[in-house]
């Protein structure tokens, strides 16, 4: 099976055929740097880095762009409020972005670029768009004429008289059209300005991303991605200005991510819902927001809660649960003796079977348009097979049960790789858990030990009774005590 992606612009899934054969070219919007990010940035990112991976393990090269846009209405109003330089603004919250992407298991892209890097290629680019007459200087700023793109609108199926009737446009006496877009905005005191054939300046919103899509990608890209919320008027500018400045198409494959809800409510700083990256955090293991992240598809909506990131850490401890328990059968055998294929019968055919059904399915769901949810629904049938025949006493002792339980753990470790999943080594994540549980609860990891060292003296002299109540005891505290080959550990419930 080919990969199709679905096309924002053609509204129809599309088999992915690149500009230049085993290359890729992908970019993607980034965060405008003034405030701190939250649950919508992440799901952009997550998914956009599982499109990079994705496409990377099948074999391609990947160019991959996210820009920082670091100069902004927004950004100028947060540094007159505190007080502060905009570059002091656009630094904290760059450098805050990068640990919450980091903490997220974000791979890095192939450029990062900023807008105030690129200030000499925006002045080219608009310079060019004055030249061809598609865009005008008035009192200092420049804007581009919408009214001689007749295709503008093809990307948010908008059409163009009904804009201009009802659309909320940038008001502005200066325009030659309501619609016209600012290219390049004339300085007022006190804010960023750069030099420029108009005047003293900083530039547009829009017109940053085609600068900086063409100076490291080209004039024609393979991916353009963001959320929903950017095609009009974000996307849908960057075409027009960059299709009439090069007379190339731009983009031949537009994706976007659907949006987050908040139990059912769209998230927004007046209804006071924002959920900020670092906070989900500081409850949650990293892996367990990728993972409700992904549980859908890209392009659908996704309604978070608590109760949902509650199910989706539960999944996460099932998918390490199991990995663990492989990894100690193996790490009790001596050697692995490979696979007869033609003599496997019963559980073991059994568990190959499985492996290999999962790795087809797995790949065939995110080859249909990137779908993580039906990638991710193939593996829990594979983890309760292994779990289970892990507990199997006759397929423990099956020559064959090493090399078949190395296969299953490799192939949930694969697909955790594209997916960002199952990256910590087993024993490191459940650590990491019980010591996330024993800081939000005010307990000490002494405090569980001492439970654990008086039922195993009770379980020495037969006092099943003191046994049950120290078990009690520990589910009141929300701990489950767990007897294994190892003695006894516990985990949060």
């Amino acid at each position: 099976m080919a990969l199709k992606i679905y096309n924002t612009l053609t509204k129809k899934k599309e088999e992915f055929s690149p500009l230049r054969k085993g290359k890729v070219s992908m970019y993607v919007c980034g965060v405008t740097v003034y405030d701190r990010c939250h649950i919508g940035h992440a799901r952009a990112a997550v998914v956009f880095d599982v499109i990079f991976r994705f496409l990377r393990h099948l074999g391609y090269e990947v160019t991959y762009v996210r820009n920082y846009t670091d100069v902004d209405d927004k950004i100028i109003k947060r540094a007159n409020q505190e007080g502060v330089s905009c570059s002091e603004i656009a630094e904290r919250y760059i450098r805050e972005y990068d640990e919450d992407m980091q903490a997220l298991g974000l791979e890095r892209p192939s450029y990062e670029p900023r807008a105030t890097e690129n200030i000499p290629e925006i002045i080219t680019l608009i310079q060019k768009l004055v030249d061809k007459g598609f865009a005008y200087s008035v009192n200092g700023d420049v804007y581009f004429s919408v009214g001689k793109i007749p295709s503008y609108g093809k990307l948010s199926g908008r059409d163009l008289e009904e804009m201009r009737a009802g659309a909320r446009v940038e008001v502005d006496e200066w325009k030659n059209n309501p619609l016209d877009f600012a290219l390049w905005k004339k300085s007022k005191p006190g804010e960023p300005e750069w030099d420029s054939p108009w005047g003293k300046g900083r530039p547009g919103w829009h017109i940053e991303c085609s600068a900086m899509s063409q100076r490291f990608l080209g004039e024609s890209l393979d991916i353009h991605g963001g959320g929903k919320d950017l095609i009009f008027p974000h996307h849908e500018n960057e075409i027009a200005q960059s299709e009439a400045a090069t007379g190339k198409p731009f983009v031949r494959y537009w994706v976007h991510n659907g949006f987050v809800n908040i139990d059912h409510e769209k998230m927004s700083k007046s209804l006071g819902n924002i959920l900020a990256i670092k906070d989900l955090l500081k409850d949650y293991h990293p892996e367990a927001l990728r993972l409700f992240l992904l549980s859908h598809h890209y392009r659908s909506p996704l309604d978070f809660s608590f109760q949902n990131m509650a199910e989706a850490k539960a999944n996460l401890d099932r998918f390490y649960s199991a990995l663990l328990g492989i990894e100690e059968f193996l790490a009790a055998k001596k050697e692995i003796i490979p696979l007869n294929l033609q003599g496997l019968k019963g559980t073991a055919k059994e568990v190959h079977e499985k492996v290999s059904t999962v790795k087809e399915k797995f790949l065939e769901a995110m080859e249909d348009d990137f779908n993580t949810a039906l990638a991710l629904g193939t593996m829990p049938d594979l983890t309760r097979t292994l779990n289970r025949v892990l507990g199997e006493k006759g397929f423990r002792q099956d020559l064959a049960a090493a090399a078949l339980l190395q296969e299953g753990r490799n192939r949930l470790l694969e697909s955790g790789k594209i997916l960002g999943l199952f990256l910590d080594a087993p024993a490191a994540y459940f650590a990491s858990q019980r010591k996330r549980y024993l800081q939000a609860k005010g307990l000490r990891e002494e405090e569980i030990q001492e439970l654990i060292v008086k039922r195993d003296e009770a379980r020495k002299i037969k006092d099943w009774a003191r046994v049950d109540e120290i078990r009690a005891q520990a589910a009141s505290l929300g701990i489950v005590l767990e007897d294994g080959p190892q003695g006894t550990t516990w985990r949060p419930a």
